[in-house]
């Protein structure tokens, strides 16, 4: 006999289609993962996302970029890795940005998101799933010509604004707002906080590095070279002064004379530092 197939076009009909066609896809991935691992199988996080950006694919890898700087000084960014909404420190990158980007927000991104990319491909790694910029509209315009410079036009990438959590994408007039609640949005959140800590603990750390090459220098005979093989291998100015002068001595560079005026000048410098009344507050 014959069969009258109907289309709703609105109303409730239509918003069951659309629950049905959802449960439908989310039911396909499920099938594909048969046998897999749990540690394979998407979050549902990783699902809303798929449906709110209107991606072919659960996005499962993501990449997201931030940029650090003090004052337009000791700019650097960070690139991490989540892996089924886990972070994958191994893949964890970051970048010192130099030249005339380095007071420049936008050009700082274009810069690490270029340099990220092209090394990517050199590498033959695989492309993440989705890219996520830390910032607005700027920020994404930088990582999308970034991305064409490279030749990949095509990438997924979005950005999430802090002040109102609003998602921009490539070519969209209004950004995505999602509901304070959405697993999607709290991902992309927690995402987005760790590349920002990320960037900060390695500013932070080049700025500590800054302040301990200027404190050496104020040591006769350590010059740059010197310097930086103290920092390398002590790390601070007060383990340098808590050494002993042999430890000094075994660097390249360094004598018996030489390593006794470092330790000695490392230790009044430290105890200077830390004299009662030089904090403010």
């Amino acid at each position: 006999r014959r069969v009258a197939v109907q289309i709703p076009r609105r109303g409730d009909r239509t918003r069951l289609v659309a629950l049905a066609e959802q449960n439908a896809r989310h039911l396909l991935e499920e099938r594909k993962l048969l046998g897999t691992t749990n540690a394979q199988r998407a979050p549902d996080a990783l699902y809303e996302l798929q449906e709110v950006l209107e991606l072919a694919a659960v996005p499962r890898t993501i990449v997201c970029f931030d940029v650090s700087h003090t004052q337009g000084s000791e700019t650097v960014a960070s690139a991490v890795t989540f892996e089924n909404a886990e972070p994958k420190k191994s893949e964890y990158r970051k970048f010192r940005i130099k030249g005339e980007a380095n007071s420049d927000d936008y050009r700082s991104m274009r810069e690490v998101v270029t340099r990220y990319f092209r090394r990517a491909l050199e590498e033959n790694r695989s492309l993440p799933d989705l890219v996520v910029i830390d910032g607005g509209k700027g920020q994404l315009s930088a990582a999308c010509q970034a991305l064409e410079e490279v030749g990949l036009a095509q990438q997924h990438v979005i950005s999430l604004a802090k002040r109102e959590e609003e998602i921009y994408t490539p070519g969209g007039r209004d950004p995505i707002r999602l509901p304070r609640r959405s697993a999607a949005l709290r991902l992309l959140q927690r995402v987005r906080d760790e590349a920002h800590r990320f960037a900060v603990t390695y500013n932070r750390k080049l700025r500590s590095q800054r302040t301990i090459r200027s404190e050496l220098s104020l040591i006769p005979g350590i010059g740059p070279a010197r310097q930086r093989a103290l920092l390398d291998h002590f790390g601070s100015l007060r383990a340098v002064g808590s050494a002993t002068e042999d430890q000094i001595r075994t660097l390249p560079g360094f004598n018996a004379k030489l390593a006794e005026r470092v330790r000695t000048s490392a230790h009044a410098l430290v105890q200077g530092d830390s004299q009662p009344g030089d904090r403010s507050g």
